[in-house]
């Protein structure tokens, strides 16, 4: 099927804010949902206080907590991985809907859980349901969004993130979490509204053959305008589509020029083999694989991730001069205002410098925090233990902790999830990237017990700054600058010969000399 389009001079060039405002009101379903992850995420941080050695009610000794701080976390892989094969067979839009599903019967688990069973298998589910959101979320925003404003809307996704963790820690101060986790219903009932006025995303649609759907898909992504002033990027859509989507995957990595393939009648577990082997083991998706699973490990084991479900006690055990409820909301004010800032920043700095930046300075304020617990806290102090937080109290480790937030929202490994993989790989690429993080999560939050057991929490931090340190090295020699560039040119990019893909002065006088 041809969709032809002629240009006429009827039909002004739309305006850039309207563009704008198009795949910004196309993209609020995933925002909602995104916000429902950052709630999610926090959750397990305004309830441990609550239940941990609690008189009454539910109650969860010092090992119960540490898993069920955690268990959210060893989930998520699991709904990670069937989200790529959800999102590829209903399509983005679809999959955007049906990730609401099991969060919604999530929260209400939570609220109604009646023993430690019932509210280990809530948080369960809820790691699940943040497993699947994940491909769903990043590969619709990637793939509707222009390449000039692609990098803000990716950031979007993580400022309702932040959005998300503040609320939680504002509701963990108003409210009790039984009716935090009720509140939270509001959110996927949203974003399952919103789907309604989101179309499916062009390439999804050219990738079945759908064009027309396509096209009319891609007018209302640009501004709600006529066929002919999509004319170019159609086109373009199109041709890419016909030449790396459609065709055989096996007849194009064995060279294979005859006009019908052959493939469909050979064995189809084999055929299954070579598919995979030409669409997951290729170099455009393993190399960006690579890299974003390692940014992850990285940006997860700086410190903040990992301390996270037991913030409130840790604040205790550094004998912070502020209450740690009142820390954990600025924590997430702080949080929300650097993803706002980001979304700026990203066009001035691009993604390179920001993540580099952001490792960097999350490593330097783990190491000044592990310096001060040496200095001023007894080996005694332990956060699971309240009973032996210190008296004393000290304005010193506040600002490091607000430090340490600030750094780590200036990280962008989400953002490099929605646009470096390949169509034909992208979702079930970015469920694995994203399943790396919640692995790398679970590690971090459960070890954190046996850390401080082992090395108290001087050695705990500083363990943080030196994971900071290396990835900082890491993203350095390995990182390019992906800002503006389209999908099909950071695709290309990977295909090519080179291996270390950093855009930096230094590395370039490198390769110079040694050329």
């Amino acid at each position: 099927m041809v969709i032809k389009v002629e240009i006429g001079a009827q039909n002004p060039t739309v305006s850039r804010l309207r563009s704008i405002t198009s795949q910004f009101i196309a993209s609020t379903s995933s925002f909602i949902l995104i916000l429902d992850l950052g709630m999610a995420l926090i959750f397990s941080t305004i309830m441990m206080p609550a239940v941990l050695n609690a008189t009454e009610g539910l109650s969860l000794n010092e090992l119960e907590a540490s898993w069920f701080g955690s268990i959210s976390f060893l989930m998520q892989p699991a709904g990670a991985v069937i989200s790529g094969p959800i999102v590829d067979y209903f399509g983005r839009r679809k999959a955007n809907f049906l990730s609401n599903v099991p969060i919604l019967v999530a929260w209400l688990l939570m609220y109604f859980s009646w023993n430690v069973p019932s509210l280990f298998a809530g948080s369960a589910l809820l790691g699940i349901s943040l497993g699947v959101m994940e491909a769903p979320i990043n590969s619709y925003v990637g793939e509707i969004s222009d390449p000039s404003i692609r990098g803000a809307l990716c950031t979007l996704t993580q400022f309702f993130v932040s959005v998300g963790i503040l609320i939680m820690y504002f509701l963990g101060t108003v409210v009790d979490w039984r009716n935090a986790a009720l509140i939270c219903l509001i959110a996927p009932i949203a974003s399952m509204i919103m789907v309604v006025f989101s179309p499916e995303t062009p390439v999804w649609l050219l990738a079945r053959n759908r064009e027309k759907e396509a096209l009319q898909s891609l007018c209302k992504l640009r501004g709600w305008t006529s066929p002919e002033n999509v004319k170019a990027e159609f086109d373009e859509l199109n041709a890419y589509s016909k030449n790396k989507i459609s065709k055989c995957v096996i007849c194009c990595n064995t060279n294979q020029e005859q006009k019908t393939c052959e493939h469909e009648s050979m064995n189809g577990f084999v055929r299954r083999i070579l598919t995979f082997r030409y669409v997951m083991l290729c170099k455009e998706t393993l190399r960006p694989l690579v890299l974003v699973m390692m940014y992850f490990l990285f940006y997860v084991m700086s410190g903040l991730v990992p301390i996270r479900p037991n913030l409130i006690n840790v604040c205790g055990a550094l004998g912070m001069a502020q209450d740690g409820k009142f820390v954990a909301l600025m924590v997430g004010v702080i949080t929300f205002i650097t993803t706002f800032v980001v979304i700026g920043l990203i066009k001035v700095l691009g993604k390179r410098k920001l993540s580099i930046t952001s490792l960097l300075g999350s490593a330097v304020s783990c190491l000044l925090l592990s310096i001060y617990a040496k200095r001023n806290l007894a080996d005694t102090v332990f956060s699971y233990n309240p009973s032996t937080f210190p008296t004393e109290t000290s304005v010193v480790p506040v600002v490091l902790l607000y430090l340490l937030t600030i750094f780590t929202g200036l990280g962008l490994p989400w953002v490099l999830l929605g646009e470096l993989f390949p169509f034909r790989s992208r979702a079930s690429a970015q469920g694995l990237s994203a399943a790396s993080n919640y692995v790398f999560s679970f590690i971090g939050t459960k070890t954190l017990y046996d850390l401080e057991s082992n090395l108290k929490l001087w050695g705990t931090f500083a363990v943080y700054a030196v994971f900071g340190f290396i990835g900082a090295i890491y993203l350095y020699f390995f990182l390019p600058e992906t800002e503006g560039k389209t999908l099909q040119e950071i695709e290309d990019f990977y295909k090519g010969e080179r291996r270390i893909f950093a855009d930096d002065p230094i590395i370039n006088s490198c390769r110079r000399h040694k050329r």
